[in-house]
Order: C-alpha cells, then structure tokens, then sequence
C-alpha cells in the first residue's frame, strides 16, 4: 500500500506473512499508521542510527564534553549488543536483557581492554578480572539509549520508545568524603608555607566552590580586586586531546561572586608573582590572560591540576579528596555555618534547589549528635 514517509515522500510500503490474515492483519495495522502520522517504509540498524543521532543532534546541540560522553557510551556499551539489530524490531525484553547482562559481565572482557595492553595481565591470560560496571554506568548506558529512541519517535521513525519502557532503579549516591573546617586550613597553611605556585588557585577553588574547569579558565578581565568581585563565566576543558577555552555549560552558571578578603589578598600575590615571572621569561612567556597557567603562561591542564591537587593534599597530611570534592566540601562549610539553602544555591550556582538540599540533607555526624544532644536537654528541661 502507498503511505507517506517521515521526509514527506510517497512510497511504497510491503508487508509479508505465511497466511493471508496475518497479511491482511498487517496492512490494517498500517492502515492505522498511516492515519495518525508518516510512516517509515525501511528501518535502520540500531548502530547506524545512534552514530547518525551523535552527529546531527548530539554534537551541534550539547556540550563538547557531554557529546563524547555520549559517544563513548555508544561505542562501548550500546553497539556491540544491540548495534546489528533493526531499529524497529528492537523490543522491550531485548532492552532488558541487555541491561541485566551489562550488571555482571566484565568490561575488560567485553572491550577488550587486556588485549590492547602492551603486556596482558589479566582477561586476554584466562585470569578474569571481572571489570564489571558501576550501578550509574549501567544507568547512563541506558539512558543515552532512551535519549536517541525518544528522537527516533520524535521523528516519526518509530511508533514507541522500548528503552523507555524498562524500570530502571536509581542508584543509591554514595558518600562522598569532604574536609572539615581543620583539613581546609591545614591544606592551604601548607600550600601558603611551601610557596606552591597554585595556592591563590586552591584558595579561590574552595571558599567559592569553583568547578575545576572554571577555576581553570577564570581570565583577569573578570576579576576586579579594587571591587572584590569575579565574574565566572569560562571554563578550560580538554577535548579531543586539545585544551580549550569556551563558556560555561549554560547561562545559569554565568555569575558575579563577591570575593572575601583571603581570596582578594591571595590573587593579589598571585598578580605580583606572575608578573615577575612574566619579566623573568621575557620572549617565552605566552600572554593568555588567565589567572591560572603554567610556568610560561600557557593554560593548565585539568589532569596536571589535579596532579599537584593530590601531591599538596599528601604534603599537607590531609585527606586526599578528588578536586571535584573540594566544591561539596564548600557547601557543607556553608551548612556548618548556618547559610540558609537558598543563598547557599546562589554561591555554589546549582541549577535546582534539589541539588542544594542534597547536600545540606548530608549533614556531618557531629553537627547531627550536636543538634539531638540540644534537643535532647531542651526536652529535659521542659519536662522537669
């Protein structure tokens, strides 16, 4: 029968069965297709579509960073279980499966991880590893899955989305361990009494709550000393083996935070110690205009960063924390402080009050023990 395809052209569409009613049964079908909307007339394979969807919706419209998080999804955990099968003829129970066996097979067996090592030492020898997936892994593999179906419906390719249709738990967050208000001071004591090059950019990092990359592209036009203020509205990403310099993920991370005096009087000796070496280096110095570069001016790298980021931690006998933390250990500083959640979220830019409240439910053991212990004596007073 001719029906209408998703691009507006008139075709053919044939159906075929081993009885005349499941080929009658099939047209009626189509029939009802046709009427509510076009109707595709061939179907492409799962792993032709998701490299198309990566290139014509994934990459012009997200961030950089985000579309190779989709793409390393795609080649790593998508394709090579579903990437043969026909986009339509991918079910629900297929999903499924394919969920439940990502949760327990390894990894390194999977992709092959051993074999391209120079030297195997585990699953490519016979001795497995049992690399398996983290719970948020398996999660963001299927979720990657049920963003590009929900396009396909959104395009008339398919009539439903099968991702969609499987439960997916959420998985529990884990704990994440902060400094205290002592580990903070002993860690930029030690940078500040070792002279360390980047201790204006630790300072900075935790008393506003700065997210790596935007520490990292913080620039000198958008600091004001004389004001106390600085406008964040750059970050420093590596991206296809480049650094690069671009804006903020979205609007809503663009901000003007006040700068307390500890941060004003570090950045000022920072200003003065690049300015001396920028005499010293003469013609090898490279003028960027960031805060926070290497030793000849270029732009840091994150991996480097967070290198020296361990390195002062050890030095400083604190925990050691990825850089990440150093954000989560802000706001549970401002909870200690008794910063209401609402200007906690203007500090810290989180995108809904949820994330804020997160954090301030994450409250220390000791403030808890501290808050029953006044209850408890308030309580005993009352009823004495």
């Amino acid at each position: 029968m001719w029906v209408t395809r998703p691009n507006g052209e008139r075709a053919r569409k044939f159906v075929a069965a081993q009885t005349r009613a499941e080929v009658v049964a099939k047209l009626d079908q189509i029939k009802v297709q046709a009427a509510r909307g076009p109707v595709p007339t061939s179907s492409p394979t799962v792993e032709s579509y998701l490299n198309s969807w990566l290139e014509e919706v994934v990459k012009p419209t997200l961030a950089p960073t985000t579309a190779l998080n989709y793409d390393l999804f795609v080649r790593r955990y998508i394709v090579p279980a579903l990437g043969s099968k026909k986009l339509n003829r991918l079910t629900v129970r297929e999903v499924q499966v394919w969920v439940n066996a990502m949760r327990t097979q390894c990894q390194c067996c999977a992709q092959g991880k051993d074999d391209r090592r120079v030297k195997p030492r585990c699953c490519a020898l016979g001795n497995c590893c049992h690399q398996t997936p983290k719970d948020w892994t398996v999660r963001q593999a299927w979720a990657v899955l049920r963003s590009a179906l929900a396009q396909a419906v959104r395009e008339e390719i398919l009539s439903r989305n099968v991702a969609g249709m499987i439960r997916m738990p959420v998985p529990r967050s884990e704990r994440r361990q902060v400094w205290s208000v002592d580990d903070v001071r002993a860690f930029l004591e030690s940078s500040r009494g070792a002279g360390d090059s980047l201790h204006a950019a630790y300072v900075v990092m935790l008393i506003l709550g700065l997210r790596r990359g935007e520490l990292l592209g913080l620039g000198w036009e958008d600091v004001d000393l004389e004001k106390g203020e600085a406008r964040i509205r750059w970050q420093v990403q590596r991206i296809d083996g480049q650094l690069v310099r671009r804006r903020t993920k979205t609007a809503g991370s663009d901000a003007v935070l006040p700068l307390p005096d500890i941060c004003v009087d570090a950045l000022r000796s920072h200003r003065t110690m690049i300015n001396r070496r920028r005499l010293k280096d003469g013609a090898a110095w490279h003028e960027t205009g960031l805060v926070f570069t290497t030793l000849f001016g270029l732009p840091l790298d994150p991996r480097n960063f967070n290198r020296s980021f361990k390195a002062r931690c050890e030095a400083a006998g604190v925990p050691v924390i990825p850089v990440h933390s150093t954000r989560r250990t802000c706001a549970s500083l401002l909870v200690e402080l008794g910063v209401h959640p609402r200007v906690a979220m203007a500090i810290m830019r989180h995108s809904q009050i949820s994330v804020t409240m997160n954090i301030y439910s994450q409250v220390t053991s000791e403030s808890a023990r501290a808050a029953l212990a006044d209850l408890g004596s308030r309580l005993a007073e009352g009823g004495q």
